[in-house]
């Protein structure tokens, strides 16, 4: 069994490379599936286009999608002196992502800029029209934290629900790394063509790339798609601060998981791809949230967690096969009569780690020293070096709207 590296002993500093700003993509590809791809298989680099990815996996693969949706999180309210306050919104206060559906009043937690010009006491308000009707959205401070706000949020119209106001009043949330403004194209862009589930400030970038071309030609090879969901955090953009990743606190994001996805993975002989990192942190955890019920655990109201080290723990025993979690997960979803498991999972993938479900990865080329670059490392070990100068010599586009790659993990043969 491969041994988990102490997390003390992984030093952010070591996964560090120079990304010129011009390599950053400001803008998406005219089309989406013409992104670039790289491929890298036992340490065998090649390179094609997102439109043949098909071509490069196992006909007897399953490829998971995260099918959140972004929600236009940036809302601008201007005090009456004529300052502007932007209230990001990042999730629901009791994380339960209803409160999109709330009518009437609605509280999040949320990022404020120009927090120091809003008094405690000051509520502040903004006309906007939904359709014919014009509301007043007001916002107030319910908390204040060093991380986040809590922000209170009223409206006049019982008729209209919260995320119709979001549509309404604002943003595409584009990443702080984008340094443009947001044009009417992001709209659809910084979307999946799949995207269903209203939740996500940020967009599951590997899934950007996708059209019903590509799904066409993943079918016709026999390959299965299968989707889940997991409302993707601003914490995505934390940069690690700590000089080890034992320091460093991850964010937690909402997950979604059905039993029709669990029956796909419960079968022996298939592969499994994941599309995004939040596609594959949504897999292991669901593995190691289904060990945890093999050992007895019991979920209140069926509402599972798993912490950002909790895996760690759990390797250091015998550890089930996916097979083995999937059908337990199965009977559990059985006995407590779910069709679906829903909760949050902070999993934090080092170096080291060993996959328990995700046997590949398309991703985007990630941003330096983040825990999403650790991922990397984890699939392909130091290897990740050779592989994003490569993609750099090569011209590729790197972050969000940039071009990606399929890595399969190591010692795994692509058959």
């Amino acid at each position: 069994m491969k041994s988990q590296p102490e997390i003390s002993q992984i030093n952010i500093k070591e996964f560090d490379y120079e990304l010129p700003q011009d390599r950053i993509a400001v803008q998406p590809t005219e089309k989406r599936d013409q992104s670039r791809l790289l491929i890298c298989n036992n340490g065998v680099i090649s390179h094609d286009y997102y439109l043949n990815i098909a071509s490069h996996l196992p006909s007897h693969a399953v490829m998971i999608f995260n099918n959140t949706k972004v929600i236009a999180a940036r809302l601008h309210f201007t005090k009456q002196t004529g300052a502007v306050i932007e209230i990001f919104l990042l999730e629901p206060a009791d994380g339960n992502y209803s409160a999109l559906s709330d009518k009437r009043k609605s509280s999040w937690k949320c990022l404020v800029g120009g927090i120091k010009k809003w008094k405690n006491d000051e509520a502040l308000s903004l006309k906007l029209n939904v359709g014919d009707t014009e509301i007043i959205l007001s916002a107030s401070i319910a908390t204040r934290s060093d991380e986040y706000c809590v922000i209170n949020f009223e409206w006049n119209d019982h008729n209209l629900i919260f995320s119709e106001l979001v549509e309404a009043a604002g943003k595409i949330p584009l990443p702080p790394y984008i340094k443009r403004e947001v044009v009417a194209g992001d709209k659809a862009r910084y979307q999946t063509v799949y995207a269903k589930h209203d939740g996500s400030v940020a967009a599951p970038t590997a899934g950007l790339h996708f059209t019903d071309t590509i799904f066409k030609s993943l079918h016709e090879k026999g390959i299965d798609t299968q989707f889940t969901t997991l409302h993707v955090g601003a914490g995505t953009f934390k940069p690690v601060s700590t000089p080890t990743i034992a320091e460093h606190i991850m964010h937690e994001e909402y997950i979604e998981v059905s039993r029709a996805l669990i029956e796909s993975l419960a079968v022996e002989h298939k592969k499994i791809v994941a599309v995004g990192t939040t596609s594959l942190r949504t897999m292991e955890s669901i593995f190691w949230i289904g060990a945890q019920i093999i050992r007895g655990k019991e979920y209140e109201q069926g509402q599972i967690h798993l912490s950002q080290w909790e895996h760690i723990m759990l390797s250091r025993t015998v550890v089930p096969s996916r097979v083995e979690v999937m059908q337990s997960l199965l009977t559990y979803m059985k006995k407590h009569q779910l069709t679906t498991l829903k909760g949050h999972t902070g999993i934090c993938i080092t170096p080291g780690y060993t996959f328990r479900v995700a046997e590949a990865l398309v991703t985007n080329f990630h941003q330096p020293q983040s825990t999403l670059l650790l991922i990397i490392a984890a699939i392909v070990g130091d290897a990740w070096k050779n592989i994003y100068a490569n993609a750099l010599k090569n011209g590729y586009r790197f972050l969000s709207y940039g071009d990606g790659c399929l890595l399969f993990m190591q010692h795994q043969e692509n058959n």
